[in-house]
């Protein structure tokens, strides 16, 4: 019993002493820090963020910032806490960052990575374990982070047509405007299910208006001709009918009957 008990006290002792010398170590480099010049913070970031240590170049950074907000490098500092932040996982930070220096600097030469990194940090909400576990269908939910990162997307392909990123933030623009008409038909074919035929026609007509060449505008077109023919409107269905036909050939109706099926 008494030899447990010494080696449990001789475990808790090295515990506590690994414990001191880690914050020891800590409020070191801290201490080290605060005697550096903001080139010399900056460079350490610099190096966390090129061995993807993101944490400690978001702390660098963040310290560069607060105590040289005036110095050469800060505004590259800047820049690159917000790629810290987001690839740190904390795209909130990472956006407010960009909305930061976009305001503060509306002319800098590199404001358009600054719409760019808004843009990603947006891209694509992670669903949360919920809609994991029982396999959720995001096209569903209301996509605000998908519509703010078009937003910042488009404005940096119509500001900075020529910029570096804007091959890419038009790529992603399309996968966007895909998951957003998706969105709309779904929501539209939702109000179809429940005989809400003029709220699923309006629903459809922004899709078309809005997302024209996205794969669901198929859907938005069939829904169209359905709503309006259970309206008692034969000639906007056939209307609808021409339309949907013309644009996808292989689509036959046949005596006003719904030729498809959404599940």
């Amino acid at each position: 019993m008494s030899n447990n008990y010494n080696l449990g006290r001789a475990l808790l002792v090295a515990v506590v002493i690994a414990a001191a010398a880690l914050t020891g170590a800590c409020s070191g480099n801290k201490a080290k820090k605060k005697g550096l010049t903001a080139e010399q913070i900056y460079d350490l970031g610099k190096k966390d963020l090129s061995n993807g240590d993101y944490a400690n170049a978001v702390k660098s950074y963040e310290q560069l910032e607060s105590r040289f907000p005036f110095a050469n490098v800060s505004r590259q500092g800047q820049l690159d806490l917000m790629y810290a932040y987001y690839k740190n996982r904390a795209p909130e930070s990472a956006e407010d960052q960009a909305d930061q220096f976009i305001r503060e600097n509306p002319a800098h030469p590199r404001v358009d990575y600054a719409y760019y990194i808004k843009g990603l940090a947006t891209f694509e909400g992670v669903p949360n374990f919920i809609e994991r576990f029982f396999h959720a269908d995001l096209s569903k939910r209301p996509p605000i982070d998908a519509r703010k990162s078009f937003q910042s997307f488009q404005t940096l392909v119509q500001r900075f047509p020529n910029s570096e990123y804007a091959p890419d933030a038009r790529q992603r623009m399309v996968f966007l405007r895909n998951k957003l008409a998706d969105y709309e038909v779904a929501v539209a074919n939702f109000y179809l299910r429940r005989g809400a035929y003029v709220g699923a026609i309006n629903r459809c007509k922004y899709a078309l208006e809005n997302y024209d060449g996205a794969p669901a505008v198929r859907h938005a077109l069939e829904i169209m001709v359905d709503s309006y023919a259970k309206l008692g409107m034969p000639d906007l269905s056939a209307n609808a009918a021409k339309v949907l036909a013309l644009n996808f050939p292989d689509a036959e109706a046949k005596n006003s009957k719904r030729w498809w099926k959404f599940w």
